[in-house]
This record gives C-alpha cells, structure tokens and sequence, in this order.
C-alpha cells in the first residue's frame, strides 16, 4: 500500500516531467502542448499508482489499457490534408508522455526523466535533421517510367480549345503520350475541370513544365498544375 506521501511525489514527478515536454511542444505551437502533455502524465501516472494499490497484476493490465487507451487519444489529433498527414508527431509525442507517467507512477523516476531527456532531445536535433533531408531534391533513375497528372480549370466556353491544345502540346514531343484525356463541369456549368493522364518513359518534369506553362497564358484558364502521379522502375 502506497503512502500519501508517495502518492504526490510520484504524481510531481510525472508533472514535472510531462511539463518539460509540454513547453517544447507548446514552443513549437502544436495542437496538444503544455496542458495536454501534462496531464497525460499526470493521468498514466495516477492510473499505474491506482494499479499498485490494488497489487497483483493489475499493474501490468493497467499499463496495457493506457497504452491503448492513448492510441485512441492520438488518433484524434491526426489529419489528412490531401495527400499529406498532420500530427503524427504530435500523437506519438502524446503517446511518449504517457509512457513517463507510467513509469514515474511506478517509481522509476530516472528511468522516467532519461525518457523525457530522450523525447526532447528527439524534437530538437532530429527536427532540423528531417527538415533538410525533406528539402533535398527527389533523384528519380532515369530508366524510371513517370506518370504525370495535369489538371486545367478553364471557362466552359473554351474547353474544347483548351482539349485540342494539351493534345498538340503532348502529341509534338515523343517523349510524352497522353494516356487520358476527361472534363468534368465545375460551378454550375460556367466552367470545367480538364484532367489530363500523361506518361514517359523517363522522368520529364522539365517538359511537363513547358507544356503546362503554355496553357497558363490562354485568357480563359484560371488555373493549371502537374504532379507526379506514379513512378515505375524497371528492375
């Protein structure tokens, strides 16, 4: 049976602990900061001093359902935009302050600190470490087939036009075929969405550009992009 005095020590521990890694997120502006590292935990912490109390195994199970109690709680600060994911930091981070209260409502208070030391750490070097290797150009083989997708928003009165020059535009190089060719209207039949599936033998972004920087100048054309949609390499 665990003493009152154990009780809160444990407790300050793990807020102290879930404090120093609330301020680095809280510095940074993400969603779940200095409140929610906090009591995340302070409430594993509480939870595995309950378990202690009641002896037996239920330490163990306890610890088991705060790992996938937590799961729950960070799928909620998880997004997709688009194509891209947010918060997946930020959920594991939620995840990793749970865990420091676990081990500091056990008593493991520099096992729990090493923790913190160790999530903090993670933050600030391998941040910038991600942030350059993010932004390091994609070197795609030569040899790899690229399928590109070009999308058009144009008047609706020129979307024939606008069909007959992307198929010049494709059909004047070798290097490109044009796959699909497909219009869908968009604000009540006063425009349409013109969406083009091109393919090459190898990566042609500069001659994507090219083609697409020719629409951009017709009058009626409000908007064209291009990405890379699939990238094929023969092994």
């Amino acid at each position: 049976m665990l003493t009152t005095k154990v009780f809160v020590i444990r407790l300050l521990v793990a807020a102290v602990l879930g404090i120093a890694i609330g301020v680095e997120r809280q510095w940074r502006q993400k969603s779940a900061g200095l409140r929610t590292n906090t009591l995340v935990a302070l409430g594993s912490a509480a939870f595995v001093l309950m378990s202690v109390n009641l002896g037996t195994e239920a330490t163990g199970r306890m610890a088991s359902y705060i790992i996938s109690g937590i799961g729950f709680l960070g799928a909620g600060v998880i997004m997709k935009d688009g194509m891209s994911v947010q918060g997946l930091n930020t959920a594991a981070t939620i995840w990793c302050s749970a865990a420091v209260g676990s081990l500091a409502g056990i008593g493991m208070a520099i096992e729990a600190a090493i923790l913190t030391a160790a999530i903090m750490l993670a933050h600030l070097i391998l941040r910038p470490i991600g942030n350059m290797l993010s932004s390091q150009p994609l070197k795609r083989p030569v040899d790899a087939s690229t399928d590109y997708l070009v999308t058009i928003k144009c008047r609706q009165e020129v979307e024939n036009h606008i069909r007959v020059l992307m198929i010049q535009s494709v059909g004047n190089d070798n290097k490109l075929l044009l796959r699909s060719l497909a219009s869908t209207d968009m604000d009540e039949g006063a425009s349409a969405l013109i969406t083009a599936e091109i393919r090459s033998e190898s990566p042609q972004d500069i001659l994507m550009e090219k083609v697409t920087s020719r629409l951009t100048i017709e009058q009626a054309v409000s908007n064209v992009s291009w990405k890379v949609a699939t990238v094929q390499i023969d092994n």
